[in-house]
């Protein structure tokens, strides 16, 4: 417990006590810096309108402490991209965030959760998109998966987000569009964020659907050749990997949501809680979705391998069929073959053709009897 609490006391704002921050970022004068490579976009809000284009981190800083912005319902959201330890370090310390919501948000590879770090929430969500692609192979990577991590406190939200997609500039403009809406502060961000992500999800599963249908229709269609049995069932196996990771992304975030929406929250707008329980509701629709998926995934694989045991007996029968019947002539021949000096027929002037007459008989015979059985 010491340990911890020396943790927290390392990360407690120091310009609060009258200190100055070691990072240059985070400072005034002339060794401030204005920006990381990591900040995408940095703003102070009013009333739900920017105060500027952009601002850095440090002139956030002076923007809600100063006398103007203390108490006046301001805040300020910061946005960052993949930032290293270094570059997330000072934002951290002057923002007094926790260190392990620090360590979390700087590695990513999370599950959804949501936890509270004293004045502050830390939410993870996983951001999921379709990847495009002309036909599903056993090898086609059907969904790509990304991270964005919230900081939510009573004047400031920080989103830190990792991988190529889920990019929340056009959700921005859109919230800087009503102001009405953002003059809720943090918590309506926080709830924009959510609703997108499993907007994001909704999108997502309608395309898994589709790859879904095309692989039953494939599997089930009269038309499907031999040859593209052990394809389908690589394929099927493929989506249901796919399939697993949408899972993995969907089903941790289901308590964070109920407790959004749920649970009274100092750092959560009344108002804004109303919203949190439709995004709730959708995230438990896509939810029952996926597992629908991994059930008909599971039927489609065992329908697919039990048309390839079906298929083998059928070509054992046939295989077996045909030996039945060479099996005539070979033994008939086997035995004129024999090399003895008294045998029937061996001196007889229609021997041999009534023989393969015989042969030729008893082979018909036995075809037409297999064909009516449904072996050949």
């Amino acid at each position: 417990m010491s340990m911890i609490r020396d943790l927290r006391a390392a990360v407690r704002p120091t310009l609060r006590r009258g200190g100055r921050s070691p990072y240059p970022y985070a400072q005034g004068g002339a060794g401030e810096t204005t920006a990381t490579s990591a900040v995408v976009d940095c703003a102070v809000y009013r009333d739900g309108r920017r105060d500027s284009h952009r601002v850095s981190p440090a002139e956030a800083l002076r923007a809600l402490r100063s006398r103007d912005g203390e108490g006046s319902g301001a805040f300020v959201w910061i946005g960052l991209h993949e930032p290293s330890e270094q570059e997330f370090s000072g934002i951290a310390r002057e923002f007094g965030l926790h260190p392990l919501a620090v360590e979390d948000a700087v590695h990513a590879h999370q599950r959804p959760k949501l936890e509270r770090y004293d004045d502050s929430l830390f939410t993870v969500f996983k951001t999921i998109h379709y990847v495009e692609h002309d036909e599903l192979t056993d090898t086609s990577e059907v969904v790509e998966t990304g991270e964005v991590m919230c900081f939510t406190g009573r004047d400031y939200i920080i989103t830190v987000r990792h991988g190529g997609q889920g990019s929340l500039r056009t959700l921005r403009h859109r919230l800087e569009d009503d102001p009405e809406l953002l003059a809720k502060g943090p918590s309506a961000v926080l709830h924009a964020i959510a609703d997108q992500v499993v907007d994001g999800y909704l999108a997502v599963a309608g395309a898994v659907q589709d790859d879904i249908d095309e692989v039953e229709i494939q599997v089930f269609s009269e038309s499907a050749g031999k040859g593209r049995r052990g394809r389908d069932a690589g394929r099927i196996y493929q989506l249901k990997r796919e399939v697993l990771e949408f899972k993995r992304a969907v089903s941790p975030l289901l308590r964070p949501m109920q407790l959004l929406s749920e649970r009274p929250m100092r750092l959560i707008d009344p108002d804004i809680q109303k919203y949190f329980r439709d995004v709730a509701d959708h995230l438990t629709r896509v939810n029952e979705q996926v597992l629908s998926f991994d059930d008909l995934l599971n039927s489609i694989l065992q329908a697919n391998l039990a048309q390839a045991t079906v298929a083998q007996n059928e070509d054992m029968r046939k295989i077996t069929s045909w030996a039945a019947i060479f099996a005539v002539p070979t033994m008939i021949a086997g035995i004129y073959g024999m090399n003895f000096e008294y045998m029937p027929e061996l001196e007889w002037k229609y021997g041999y053709p009534t023989v393969m007459a015989v042969i030729l008989g008893i082979c018909y015979a036995i075809h037409r009897g297999f064909k009516r059985n449904g072996w050949l």
